[in-house]
């Protein structure tokens, strides 16, 4: 059985968010060029942090409350082994590092989110074929979308394609509906089980989502360090996380995040 009906954008309501997702896209994009070895996590959160204040976004992150204190920045960082949640600080990315930025900012009273994977420097060729498969996927779901009558649908193929790689997805955490409010029904599942069966939803014109694989090169298995926020692989084999903001509108799958106009 499909979860019932949620309220879906109209028009002007999708037009209306796409600023706070463009000014995502295009923080991500630029802070990626400033990425190389020897650069600190907590440098990236600043030029993230500052890039928002000069439009006068706010940061969604910043003060997220967690499970025992709010999360102290506005940007995820997280770096090899570290799946989403990491924290900004004095750590200095290395050679051959996979480094994920994940952010989102309010803007004009709507939500923006995204998430990219970056390679600092040169890096191993396993490494370049997990970032791949989790980037391949992201597009795969993209593609599946207009295709698919429901979100299960386009999960059982997303987990399909990681799998046949011989890698593994998260299922801890999952995507998002997104809108006023960062985090809105339905939630997205880049899997598909029969514990979602209830929870599975309608790909209808109107449906805005934050779709946000989670690739690790081991098992899905994971754990939140004593930090209470970063969560890292239980093995400790690199994970890739990538995430778009994608509406469904008359004239198909729109990507609201898309950073190719600035990069």
């Amino acid at each position: 059985m499909l979860k019932p009906r949620f309220r879906l954008k109209t028009r002007d309501e999708i037009d209306a968010m796409r600023p706070a997702c463009r000014l995502v896209a295009e923080v991500l994009s630029n802070v990626k060029k400033t990425i190389a070895p020897g650069v600190t996590t907590k440098e990236l959160d600043t030029y993230i942090d500052d890039y928002f204040a000069k439009f006068g976004a706010v940061p969604l992150f910043k003060g997220y409350t967690g499970q025992k204190s709010p999360f102290p920045a506005a940007t995820c960082i997280s770096v090899n082994e570290e799946v989403v949640h990491g924290i900004p600080g004095p750590r200095k990315l290395a050679e051959g590092d996979l480094v994920t930025l994940d952010t989102g900012c309010r803007y004009q009273d709507w939500c923006g989110d995204s998430a990219i994977t970056v390679g600092v420097g040169k890096i191993s060729p396993d490494r370049q074929k997990l970032w791949d498969v989790a980037e391949e996927t992201l597009r795969m779901a993209i593609r599946e979308i207009p295709r698919c009558r429901k979100w299960s649908q386009v999960a059982r193929k997303m987990a399909d394609f990681v799998r046949s790689h011989g890698y593994s997805v998260v299922e801890q955490f999952v995507g998002h509906g997104i809108g006023r409010n960062m985090h809105e029904d339905p939630q997205v599942p880049n899997y598909d089980a029969c514990s979602w069966n209830k929870q599975d939803f309608w790909l209808d014109e109107g449906l805005v989502i934050a779709v946000e694989p989670m690739v690790n090169m081991g098992g899905k298995d994971v754990k939140v360090l004593g930090d209470h926020w970063t969560v890292v692989t239980r093995d400790r084999k690199p994970s890739v996380h990538v995430e778009h903001v994608l509406a469904i509108t008359s004239k198909g799958v729109e990507i609201l995040t898309d950073r190719s106009e600035f990069e």
